[in-house]
């Protein structure tokens, strides 16, 4: 049973305002080193193995539900 990891991030173009804050934040904590900071989710679950492939499964679970296919994007790291 392959364990997959899917990281989805919002697309480079729009303002990350949860990353805004984080990197306000860490810069008043005086890590002014810290820039363009992006937050985003990371998704593992576990597939039982059908007739299709397990990365085509996973891609139509984001494009249906897990990514908002407008505003972010998302990669798939099939693990084992």
């Amino acid at each position: 049973m392959p364990r997959v990891r899917v990281l989805v991030t919002l697309k480079p173009t729009l303002l990350d305002a949860q990353g805004r804050t984080v990197q306000e934040a860490l810069h008043a904590l005086g890590y002014e080193n810290v820039n363009q900071v992006r937050i985003g989710k990371v998704i593992e679950m576990d597939i039982a193995d059908d007739s299709k492939s397990v990365e085509q499964q996973v891609r139509e679970m984001c494009d249906r539900l897990l990514a908002n296919p407008v505003t972010e994007l998302y990669q798939i790291e099939v693990l084992g």
